[in-house]
């Protein structure tokens, strides 16, 4: 069946059941933004496969909502369908319940999979559309009966993450988790997260592409531990240990037999990382006490084994990454090298580090007018050849035993033209106002955006996706609670947290530029006005000089640029072969 197919077989099921409109959310009952493919509901109905999007279907429309990262992407992907999308995260964007109130009349029936809707959007949802007159159904799946030859779910082992690299062991987590369900007044709490639920048992699996994680639930009370996780997953050993230590592993399917037997105990639930159904699952018998996921802070705030692994894997990655540009200059215009070409080549050098474990998410490799497509992914069949006088982006990533690194570089391929420099310049100039800043304690994420786009604002330019987002730990690149972007977030930044810095420019039809580092956040000093907090840069890797215009960039800039390359050159020279240490050193001198 290709898209308009499947949606007239799901618009035949909706007629059958009397449902006006179905939204499909496409995560999986984990609410992960990665999941196996057998979860990939939203892609195989639209034929999208970005990583964030909605879909609403009723008899006469069929609409996507996705953000600026994905505007060309889904364009693209949705020709042909009948699939029309709505630009997310716009000021002029209509959301899903009031295109919804506006497309049914009183009465109407919307309904989705409850097990992919958190429970807070759910109900934000369900009171939106009561609100005109249309009633929300959250147990309705009418995408299984019609997905022929669905895939599997992995059945792949876990393996025990050890204390070397996670710096605290599961005993000590577990009593750090019970600890904080005491000061809430809670008996127990239900991790649903994935990446939660790895961290608190210092575990890790490979069932995700580019995500160290395995599915199943996490149950944590005073008394006992449950890890809910499907049969044959855990080997018998780890099984003997994990009992060792007070935790108890059972099916993954008997999580909700066992929550249904629970009642008049007190939950601590993050209702935006629990779906819909195992939330009032738990809310009909108990009470349930509303938080951020008690690991989802804990797990953020990285401790300084942790924090000793991330710099070290970013050296290590910083070597991959100055030994792929040394054999770019080398080879490039003397044999083919594409899109995917590039991609390949820094998977092999990340390979030879030690502790490589995979990559931590799909390679982004854009050149030329590909540039502009912020999540691009090269196929077979989009791949094109890097030619001469272009700009190419490369945004890659790896995962390690010790840490999990991000890095966008852009670079030119050849000659450049005045507008290309400015604009390289004006990202760069964002990138160094966000990795130079001071600020105090509490000091949210939204508020130190402007610092990477004031030079861009200031000559009426932007970029649509967000400045930085938290890095996990041998876990997801992407991970909560933090963030740096224009959007309201309610968690500060706080010391030990790790963050991207990842401002860019698009111009459609002809180039991308971003320049993205990580960054860990740390203690500054303290003062009569309190305590404040400021960024290392632990990214190791030269930025493009070519691309620079030294006339746009002010003294505090040239200076921290030079002494981050100075840094640079510290850090990896001794690990490079003499004729690549050479080729750095020109890279790092002063501009």
């Amino acid at each position: 069946m290709n898209v308009i197919d499947r949606i007239t077989s799901l618009r035949g099921l909706m007629k059958e059941r009397g449902i006006d409109g179905y939204l499909i959310y496409g995560t999986d009952p984990h609410l992960s933004e990665y999941f196996p493919d057998a979860w990939r509901s939203r892609a195989w109905i639209s034929g999208f496969t970005g990583s964030f999007g909605k879909v609403a279907i009723t008899h006469d429309r069929a609409v996507l909502w996705t953000d600026s990262r994905y505007f060309i992407q889904a364009e693209t992907q949705m020709s042909g369908t009948c699939i029309e999308m709505i630009k997310d995260r716009q000021p002029d964007t209509i959301s899903v319940d009031d295109w919804l109130a506006m497309e049914l009349t009183q009465g109407g029936v919307v309904a989705l999979d409850g097990l992919t809707i958190s429970a807070a959007e759910a109900s934000f949802l369900e009171q939106k559309l009561g609100a005109k007159g249309i009633s929300l159904k959250l147990n309705i799946d009418l995408v299984s009966p019609i997905w022929k030859n669905r895939p599997d779910l992995p059945q792949t082992s876990v393996i025990d993450f050890p204390v070397q690299y996670a710096g605290c062991s599961r005993s000590e987590k577990l009593m750090i988790i019970r600890n904080h369900l005491a000061e809430s007044r809670a008996e127990a709490t239900l991790i649903c997260q994935l990446d939660d639920l790895a961290w608190s048992f210092n575990l890790r699996g490979c069932e995700i592409n580019y995500n160290p994680l395995f599915t199943g639930y996490g149950y944590i009370d005073q008394q006992q531990a449950i890890l809910f996780i499907s049969d044959g997953k855990v080997p018998s050993a780890l099984i003997d240990v994990l009992k060792k230590e007070g935790i108890l592993v059972s099916k993954y399917e008997s999580v909700i037999s066992f929550l249904e037997q629970k009642n008049e105990i007190s939950f601590y639930l993050d209702p935006d990382r629990t779906n819909s159904l195992v939330y009032r699952l738990i809310a009909k018998r108990n009470k349930v006490i509303d938080g951020l996921s008690i690991p989802t802070l804990l797990k953020s705030m990285k401790n300084n084994v942790e924090i000793a692994g991330m710099r070290a894997c970013h050296v290590r990655d910083g070597v991959a990454m100055v030994n792929f540009l040394y054999w770019f200059e080398k080879h490039f215009g003397k044999e083919k090298i594409t899109e995917l070409t590039v991609g390949e080549k820094l998977k092999e050098f990340r390979s030879k580090q030690a502790n490589f474990m995979g990559e931590s998410f799909s390679p982004i490799v854009s050149f030329g007018h590909h540039g502009a497509i912020v999540h691009y992914s090269a196929t077979k069949e989009t791949d094109i050849e890097v030619q001469p006088d272009g700009i190419l982006l490369f945004d890659t990533g790896g995962q390690y035993l010790d840490g999990t690194t991000d890095i966008t570089r852009t670079i030119a391929t050849g000659k450049i033209t005045s507008k290309q420099q400015s604009d390289f310049t004006l990202v760069l100039k964002g990138n160094i106002q966000l990795a130079k800043a001071v600020f105090p304690v509490n000091t949210k994420g939204y508020s130190l955006d402007i610092l990477a786009r004031k030079a861009l604002w200031n000559n009426g330019l932007n970029y649509g996706h967000g400045t930085g987002h938290g890095v996990g730990h041998f876990l997801c690149v992407h991970e909560g609670p933090i963030s740096i972007r224009p959007e309201y977030n309610s968690e500060p930044i706080r010391a030990g947290q790790i963050i991207t810095n990842e401002p860019g420019l698009y111009r459609e039809g002809e180039y991308g530029i971003r320049i993205e580092n990580v960054l860990v956040c740390k203690n500054e000093f303290q003062s009569d006005f309190g305590h404040f907090l400021s960024f290392d840069t632990i990214t190791m890797c030269p930025i493009d000089r070519k691309l620079v215009d030294r006339q746009l960039l002010a003294d505090d800039e040239i200076t921290w640029l030079n002494s981050y390359h100075a840094t640079v050159l510290t850090e990896l020279g001794s690990r490079l072969n003499p004729e690549v240490l050479n080729w750095l050193k020109a890279q790092c001198e002063p501009i």
